[in-house]
């Protein structure tokens, strides 16, 4: 049997199209409540996912999140209250539609043009991921060093607009990498003696901690009264979608090449990419005016970029083990432990589950609409659910699920203290993905490093002494001082008098 035909036994198999259904309708359910995010809901499906055969458990986390960042509209739409953070680019759009008896539409146009997005996305990851992954053979600890690098960088001025907090936060997941045996020298480090650290700080229950605990803490403290719902009922969501889809081309393609172009950039992600095009959208719309009372375009923009980043972000991830988003970051130590290695060899030693993860994509995309318009038709109960009775039952399946991990309290610890660090950071406006990304690329950059030094022979030029690593260097470089440069231009400026 082909790969090929290997790759579609293991993805129509009853079982894994049943987990897909599973999947789908929590993913749906997560991102509909107002608080709970996708990454949230992939933290807490890490745990079930342990026992999963490798193709059904990818296929719960590809199926969830793309659930999950669509449904985050319909809360947007009906409340005002974006369910996820890549709602929230358009979610007063959506609310205004809602207030002049759109609500269709806006939901419709949310459903429709994230699959059509998601599609895009796809087909990019499919003629991207192999081509670049066959570039990737010829890399070596020095290229790896500067593309970690690069990635590590990009994640700072990218999800920042304070890039100094951006760096704090990411010396703070380089510091967190540090901790333990896991290094070159296989030396105890931040460990104070104590034998649970030597195995360094276990990423899953951290991500946990950090996305669901700190969600768990906010609502806890919040005492705004809850939201009251607009509407009723919601009729034919599918109602002029053909319509929008002849109208508004250019900005379906913008919006799907932006978003897979945003996704695959360390630390951006479907957030940072549907605030992007919904901006762009704005700028380049022949009726910028209506943006902001109900204007369905920007809505179909940003919904097509929001569910192309996810394909993107899978990218760098595959090829590289670089995570586009902090759900791929998730998604690699999953790909850890059920020994699917991110990196060129993934496509060349079994490319039937390269093929399979394809497909899940393909099938995600495509099963969101049918479950996606169950979703809007049964919102307003999803909506009433009282979260006070919510966030104890997810409180509980943190705790559980990072305890099943390695059947360790001290990882309950963890989970619990990088929460509470999430939430501190997050309220004084310091961006956690930095420091997700430290920790996920702080092992892979200290360890090319290490090995680049030992190959030149402690000689710093041989860093810049290949053609590819002399390219990220000089893109890695350009990206540091770029920034400095321009604000001192600026500040020179100022300085001339008229």
């Amino acid at each position: 049997m082909t790969a090929v035909g290997q790759a579609f036994f293991m993805v129509f198999e009853p079982y894994t199209l049943m987990v897909m259904v599973l999947a789908a309708l929590y993913g749906l359910f997560v991102g509909a409540v107002p608080g709970l995010t996708a990454t949230m809901a992939i933290a807490l499906l890490v745990p079930v996912t342990f026992f999963m055969a490798p193709i059904p458990a990818i296929a719960a986390i590809v199926t969830a999140t793309a659930m999950a960042i669509f449904s985050g509209d319909i809360p947007g739409c009906l409340l005002r209250i974006p369910g996820t953070p890549a709602s929230a680019a358009y979610a007063d759009e959506a609310f205004a539609m809602t207030r002049k008896g759109q609500a269709e539409t806006a939901l419709g146009a949310g459903l429709v043009f994230s699959a059509v997005g998601g599609l895009f996305g796809t087909l990019v990851l499919i003629v991207a991921a192999p081509a670049l992954a066959e570039f990737a053979t010829r890399f070596s600890s020095f290229e790896y060093f500067w593309l970690v690098l690069l990635g590590l960088t990009c994640a700072v001025f990218i999800t920042s607009d304070r890039p100094v907090k951006g760096l704090i936060t990411l010396f703070l997941g380089l510091l967190v990498a540090c901790v333990g045996l896991g290094n070159p020298a296989g030396f105890p480090r931040f460990t104070f003696g104590n034998t649970e650290m030597m195995g360094g700080i276990g990423m899953i229950s951290m991500m946990i901690g950090m996305f669901a605990i700190s969600e768990l803490i906010r609502f806890v403290v919040d005492t705004s009264p809850p939201p009251e719902l607009v509407v009723e009922k919601v009729g034919n969501v599918l109602a002029g979608q053909w319509a929008l889809a002849k109208k508004y081309p250019k900005q379906i393609l913008r919006g799907s090449v932006l978003g897979t172009a945003v996704g695959a950039l360390p630390g951006a992600g479907a957030d940072i990419a549907a605030w992007m095009s919904y901006a762009m959208s704005k700028k380049f719309s022949k009726e910028p005016e209506k943006f902001g009372t109900g204007h369905v375009e920007g809505i179909v923009e940003s919904g097509a970029a929001n569910n192309s980043a996810l394909a993107g972000a899978w990218i760098p991830a595959l090829v590289f083990g670089i995570p586009g988003d902090s759900i791929t970051a998730i998604v690699i130590g999953v790909l850890y432990m059920k020994n699917m290695n991110p990196g060129p060899s993934l496509f060349t030693t079994n490319p039937q589950n390269i093929y399979a993860v394809f497909l899940l994509f393909i099938v995600a995309n495509i099963i969101m609409v049918p479950m996606g318009i169950l979703c809007i038709k049964v919102a307003r109960r999803i909506l009433r659910v009282p979260r006070n009775l919510l966030m104890p039952i997810i409180l509980m399946f943190c705790i559980v699920g990072t305890f099943a991990i390695n059947n360790s309290l001290f990882e309950v610890g963890v989970m619990l203290v990088a929460g509470v660090i999430a939430y501190v950071l997050e309220e004084n406006r310091f961006p956690i993905a930095p420091a997700i990304l430290g920790v996920v690329l702080g092992g892979m950059l200290e360890e090319n490093f290490i090995t680049s030094m030992i190959k030149s022979d402690g000689n710093l030029l041989a860093f810049v002494g290949r053609p590819i690593a002399a390219t990220l260097a000089a893109v890695t470089l350009l990206v540091w001082f770029t920034p400095i440069a321009m604000g001192w231009l600026r500040r020179r400026n100022a300085a001339v008098p008229a």
